[in-house]
């Protein structure tokens, strides 16, 4: 895993949402915009797995925090959606959370519920993985 790749698999991901979010405009639940990217990363053929627990280990036991992982891209980039008014500080918190549990160098927060999905809706974030990462 590179830098290099993981930036194209970003632009990859971040098309498939806004091709979701033109086709069905802002202010649907989550879920609807969920399923939808599920069948447009499907259609782009990327391997995802979504709406899973992630795992918490304390000491040798695993911990049932009830946290579910909306997406993980190619087993690389962790997507957490929302359609909400604004963004506030608890969902980025979550995504962190998410790619320090995952171990994932990556992730990106995006908000359905805006006018322009590039501009104002989605927002990536990188954490010490990243750093590490190859150019």
């Amino acid at each position: 895993m590179t830098k290099e790749y993981l930036t194209a698999l970003t632009y990859n991901i971040i098309g498939a949402c806004m091709e979701v979010h033109k086709a069905l405009g802002p202010g649907l639940l989550e879920t609807i915009y969920q399923k939808c990217l599920a069948y447009e990363f499907s259609l782009r053929n990327l391997e995802f797995d979504y709406e899973f627990i992630v795992p918490v280990t304390y000491k040798e036991i695993d911990i049932n925090t009830a946290l579910h992982c909306d997406f993980l891209v190619e087993d690389a980039i962790v997507l957490e959606l929302k359609s909400v008014k604004e963004i506030i500080p608890v969902h980025e918190a979550k995504l962190l959370t998410y790619m320090k549990l995952l171990q994932r160098p990556k992730g990106i927060l995006v908000n359905f519920n805006c006018t322009n999905l590039f501009k104002e809706g989605q927002k990536t974030y990188v954490n010490e993985f990243y750093r590490n990462l190859p150019e």
